[in-house]
């Protein structure tokens, strides 16, 4: 059974707490830093909170009693009496009884406008915010009404909160095809601006004509179709084509005018437009918005750049420090080099756990993914439900179609459809992704390494239970004296991830030779390691840390050619790390190959009496070895020969035991975080790829006779010492030497 994990119920704040507050309606719209919540609740009060994409949002509190005559979404019908009224002019000709007959109704659609509302679904009394209303109750689509569904509601409940959150500019998200998106923006960007005076709304999309097309197609006839109500006084054309704008139309002066001296009535207007930009780095460039609607972000390609235009757009939603417009930023990705890279950068910088010291996100912008599950075409119940599995029968979807298999068995067969063509399958993940590593999927041609078998073992590793085949932990000395033993506890929180541990009998094997340790399992495998000598780096960042284990066919008691050891962090110093990495070593039994380049690690190892833990590079003879090669081991980076050797020790490691093997068999290759580095990995720019680095050197360990230099054979003569004889004359005279 398919178990969500979009939201969940929590509960941060003392029940008494809110019960206080809630009395006298204490809670305010917006970010309270006291109890770190968005309250998106405009009543004072506040019940339920979810925390969605690790943000917290209280939403209102339930009224408790709810109108049982309907048991799922149903719009409100549009009362016919009202139907021929086009404009706020013609409500004024009406008599004061109609008005006050129907004012009562019109203020109760304002208020839920302002305050989202109630209903009951399913016998759960299920809140939707005012914009979600004003999307399900008085915006046209392209099928008529929308569909009540549970993504969208989790979607405008966290729009809602970055709406609400002073800190934010706005959301990043990240979607499957055909989500709604670009009509939820457009009833988004009505909505707003036909209640906003002296604003501007945009649109911008991954080329002028797709954003002229949302403008004319979804933003305008949403417009056309509000009731009068709420619909502002109107500018120029009905449909325009580049401009919306609510605003009073100039008056002509006339003649006749003049002359009679007629007064013209003073009517007010908005002074809000909606317009549409051509695609560019620099669109909207110095100038104010309310809202920005970004459609198909991951889909700019070059020469324009996502990240360029939102360093500019961003200017247009604040005044020095203070922000006052946001922006709506949607899209599937496209290939990693096709716009797909920019977009992964800034969801990435809007991730709402990494936060500068100001309180922002990198990008400003708060990051949502809805997995494809919860929001696919043909698999939501009558209810708005996503049918994760297959579901009792009788079930039918909003158009009473029946739904006969769950979406996930629906996925999982266009998936087997494709593996025989890694591209389109790429292509399938990228429109309707499980995860977001599935949204980001790459074209295999863009990778040095083979990119369709380092997918097959991502696609195969997320069908097994990660609690089953890794374990994170860490390593210790036995009562914390170190050079003793060492010790390996689970730990959730742990720097290790590791898939194999040798029996006890393997377990802290040593050698000891001359004083010096050596490690007793060099036989079964190795590590390799990318270190590096700074604890701190000026902006706090640096790279990470690295190390691997990888086993050699032995005849013990061990997987053979396996990756077993997974390490990719950066504790608060250098000193802890290394201290890390000899414990694992200690632990294992096993060598290690590392960078000499950064040779604080080795002089570690060689200071606390293991520098016969660390490997030479196996690519010289002994005599051969400059002296600190000799002094401390490891082996050089800056060889174009090394770089060369360590990126075909990969590649040739991933054709052989990663992914669909000959046997027809999968690897038993569980490190994400590896997979994903050899993956992206560039052998001209290697910084970045710590995981790949350190794997690489475990590989170039575990094979070191692949690298021996052979020795230069030298013919030398060879003497026999056996005697020569001259036969001259009758007698044998020996030949003196």
């Amino acid at each position: 059974m398919y178990k969500q994990k979009l939201y969940e119920i929590i509960e941060p704040i003392k029940r008494t707490t809110i019960s206080r507050l809630n009395k006298g309606k204490k809670w305010e719209y917006g970010y309270n830093k006291e109890h770190d919540v968005v309250v998106i609740s405009k009543t004072g009060k506040i019940g339920e909170i979810y925390k969605i994409q690790n943000l917290k949002i209280a939403l209102p509190l339930s009224p408790g009693k709810l109108d049982k005559s309907n048991d799922k979404w149903t719009p409100e019908e549009y009362p016919k009496e009202l139907k021929g009224i086009k404009s706020i002019f013609d409500w004024r000709d009406y008599p004061e009884s109609f008005k006050n007959k129907w004012g009562e109704y019109i203020d109760e659609q304002f208020k839920k406008r302002e305050e989202g509302c109630w209903f009951n679904n399913r016998g759960v009394g299920t809140y939707i915010t005012g914009t979600h209303f004003m999307y399900l109750q008085w915006s046209k689509i392209d099928v008529g009404k929308p569909d009540f569904r549970e993504s969208n509601r989790l979607f405008y409940i966290f729009w809602e909160a970055c709406k609400a959150d002073k800190r934010c500019y706005g959301m990043a998200y990240l979607k499957n095809r055909r989500s709604g998106f670009s009509f939820m923006a457009s009833g988004e960007t009505v909505n707003q601006a036909t209640i906003s005076s002296d604003a501007r709304f945009g649109i911008l999309s991954k080329s002028g004509s797709d954003a002229k097309k949302m403008f004319t197609d979804k933003v305008v006839p949403i417009s056309v179709n509000y009731p009068f109500f709420f619909k502002p006084i109107q500018d120029g054309m009905d449909r325009p084509k580049t401009e919306l704008a609510y605003r009073v139309p100039a008056s002509k002066l006339t003649r006749r005018k003049l002359d009679s001296g007629e007064k013209s009535e003073v009517l007010s207007g908005l002074d809000t437009t909606i317009d549409w930009k051509n695609t560019g780095d620099n669109a909207y460039d110095g100038e104010k918005l309310r809202l920005l609607v970004h459609d198909e972000s991951g889909k700019w390609e070059r020469p324009n750049n996502i990240l360029n235009n939102w360093r500019v757009t961003k200017t247009c939603l604040r005044l020095g420090s203070r922000i006052i417009g946001k922006c709506m930023m949607g899209s599937t990705s496209n290939a990693l080099d096709k716009g797909g890279n920019n977009f992964k950068k800034l969801y990435h910088k809007s991730n709402v756990t990494k936060r500068t010291k100001n309180g922002q996100t990198g990008s400003g912008l708060y990051s949502l993914f809805i997995p494809m599950e919860w929001n696919y075409e043909g698999f939501i119940d009558s209810y708005g439900a996503p049918v994760f599995d297959k579901p009792e029968e009788g079930t039918t979807d909003s158009n009473g179609e029946p739904i006969e298999i769950g979406v996930i068995e629906h996925w999982d067969n266009e998936v087997e459809g494709l593996k025989d063509d890694q591209d389109a399958l790429n292509e399938f993940y990228r429109q309707f992704p499980r995860t977001e590593e599935h949204a980001f999927r790459d074209e295999t041609k863009n990778s040095i390494f083979n990119l369709a078998k380092i997918y097959e073992q991502i696609d195969y590793n997320e069908g097994l239970s990660k609690s089953n085949v890794l374990t994170r932990g860490s390593f210790a000395w036995a009562n914390g004296i170190k050079d003793t033993r060492v010790i390996f506890t689970p730990n959730p929180k742990g720097r290790f991830l590791i898939s194999w541990i040798p029996g006890s009998g393997l377990q802290n094997k040593q050698i000891l030779k001359n004083g010096i340790k050596f490690p007793g399992n060099d036989h079964m495998g190795a590590f390799g390691c990318d270190s590096y000598d700074i604890s701190g780096t000026v902006d706090g960042r640096g790279s990470n840390g690295a190390l691997h284990g990888l086993t050699k066919f032995s005849m013990e008691d061990a997987p053979p050619n396996s990756f077993f050891l997974e390490y990719v962090a950066r504790p608060q110093t250098a000193e802890m790390f290394f201290e890390d990495v000899l414990m694992a070593c200690v632990f294992y039994g096993m060598p290690l190959l590392c960078e000499n380049n950064k040779p604080r690690l080795l002089y570690y190892f060689k200071r606390r009496g293991y520098r016969g833990y660390s490997m030479n590079r196996p690519d010289k003879l002994w005599n051969k070895l400059s002296v600190t090669e000799k002094e401390i081991g490891g082996i050089p980076n800056s060889s174009e020969d090394i770089k060369q050797a360590h990126a075909a020790a990969i590649e040739s490691y991933i054709d052989r035991y990663v992914g669909l093997k000959e046997d027809d068999q999968y690897g038993d290759m569980y490190f994400a975080e590896t997979l994903g580095d050899w993956a992206k990995f560039d052998v001209n720019n290697r910084t970045k790829f710590d995981a790949a680095i350190s794997s690489g050197l475990a590989i170039m360990a575990c094979n070191k006779n692949l690298y021996a230099p052979s020795a230069v054979a030298q013919r030398k003569q060879i003497n026999l010492r056996i005697s020569k004889y001259s036969n001259k004359g009758g007698v044998s005279k020996l030949i003196e030497k």
